[in-house]
């Protein structure tokens, strides 16, 4: 039947269905020594080549170095028993994550744990090869036994005196950190298994690692948020400035003083400067805040699957980021939203001032249409003028032909007297071409 009904299925049903079980934790039990690295994205990666094409390219160079195939270019995930230890690889967006995990040779505990993780059997000239991409690298622990919560000197020397986060967690384990990068230049965790169900440990152990990678990954937009802050107050001040430029040029056209349109134009190109200054500082930043967020809200889920129970005398997971990372990302909110508001009122401010460019700019024309009447109206003063003249000039001409003809009939004998008749005609043609010419403009206006 499976056979049979396979054509039916949409050609995403499979691998939409795979994607829930793309990324299986690990299966630990204690005793298990891990060792995590969060790889961030080549920099040169916006080369052409895809997003992925630099966390391929380092787990390629990994399974190479063990002879083992690597995965497919568009694989996201890769699980493999290299023997003396365990990989799980996962491809994120910005990042990929290396999993080891191993069985200690004998039992061991505390500081020598922390002495033979499996990243002792990595090549180092792959782990040369992360030169400037690490943002992760931490150990954990995992082994079996009573709570840990009376040995506060066992703890202190582990984790070499710092402040302390533990909590009691899924109904079953124990976790104690300090989320700071130790001398060997690993963080450390231990996760105690004090009475977990089957399978437990490996969701706790990723979902602790997803912690630390997803605090440090939220953490970049610190520095951003940092630099930007003295480029925002700059801009900020030239906007002040700016307004009270347009504040003063008002008092001046209220005490009567006219409007100066290259002021105006002047300002206008200064805080068209300044929206181009805001914008590409929002696109710098954008992506990186909204990221940070993300980041955070991802640090938080996890820290609420933990289902943490307090250890007297040790703070929570849960409250060590409330006081020291929700801070952090307190302050990229909160330039975020500042950023966006010093853009709202720049484009305001650039909005205000093309309409009072617009306005002095229909005063100016305006005052032209004006001149250009006048100049008409001179123009058509002007021309009656010459209508006049021409009434008189054509008269002229139309009498001298009348007292050509009357001189030719006199010789005939028609005419006795022709001054006479070209004196009577002299009003008839003056009157007759006035008419003409008026009835003529009539049809050119009617027109």
């Amino acid at each position: 039947m499976s056979i049979v009904f396979s054509s039916l299925n949409h050609s995403l049903r499979v691998p939409l269905a795979a994607e829930i079980h793309s990324r299986p934790f690990l299966k630990l039990e204690a005793p298990e020594l891990i060792s995590h690295f969060a790889v961030y994205r080549a920099a040169d990666n916006g080369s052409g080549a895809p997003v992925g094409h630099s966390h391929h390219a380092t787990l390629g160079a990994l399974c190479k170095h063990f002879g083992v195939s690597s995965p497919a270019g568009d694989a996201k995930y890769f699980f493999h028993d290299f023997g003396r230890f365990r990989l799980k690889w996962e491809c994120h967006t910005e990042f990929s994550t290396y999993t080891f995990a191993g069985r200690p040779a004998q039992d061991v505990a505390g500081e020598q744990a922390f002495e033979q993780m499996p990243v002792t059997h990595l090549p180092q000239e792959w782990l040369l090869s992360l030169q400037g991409r690490l943002m992760v690298a931490a150990h954990v622990v995992l082994e079996r036994g009573e709570r840990l919560s009376d040995a506060q000197d066992t703890l202190l020397r582990i984790f070499e005196g710092n402040t302390l986060a533990g909590s009691q967690v899924m109904q079953g384990g124990e976790l104690y950190t300090d989320f700071a990068i130790q001398s060997d230049g690993f963080s450390r965790f231990i996760i105690r298994d004090v009475g977990m169900r089957a399978q437990q440990a490996g969701r706790l152990v990723q979902r602790v690692l997803e912690i630390e990678t997803y605090r440090m990954m939220a953490l970049l937009g610190l520095p951003q948020a940092q630099q930007a802050a003295p480029a925002l107050n700059a801009i900020e001040s030239e906007l002040v400035k700016l307004a009270g430029a347009m504040v003063q040029t008002d008092a001046a056209q209220a005490d009567g003083g006219s409007v100066d349109g290259a002021t105006e134009q002047a300002l206008l190109g200064e805080i068209t400067r300044l929206a181009a200054r805001i914008e590409k500082l929002s696109l710098e930043n954008s992506y990186r805040f909204s990221a940070s967020k993300a980041y955070f809200r991802l640090v938080n889920a996890r820290i609420e699957e933990l289902r943490e129970a307090r250890i007297e005398g040790i703070p929570t997971v849960g409250e060590f980021m409330d006081r020291r990372l929700a801070p952090a990302m307190n302050t990229c909110e909160a330039l975020s939203a500042r950023q966006e508001a010093l853009a709202r009122r720049v484009a305001n401010t650039n909005d205000l001032l093309r309409t009072r460019v617009g306005i002095i700019q229909e005063q100016q024309n305006r005052k032209i249409l004006q001149s250009m009447n006048a100049r008409a109206a001179q123009q058509l003063r002007l021309q009656q003028a010459v209508e006049g003249l021409s009434v008189a000039a054509i008269s002229y001409y139309v009498v001298g032909l009348v007292g050509y003809s009357t001189k030719a009939a006199k010789v005939l004998g028609l005419v006795g007297n022709p001054e006479v008749v070209i004196g009577v005609m002299v009003p008839v043609v003056v009157a007759g071409v006035w008419l003409a010419l008026r009835n003529m403009h009539k049809k050119l206006h009617t027109a």
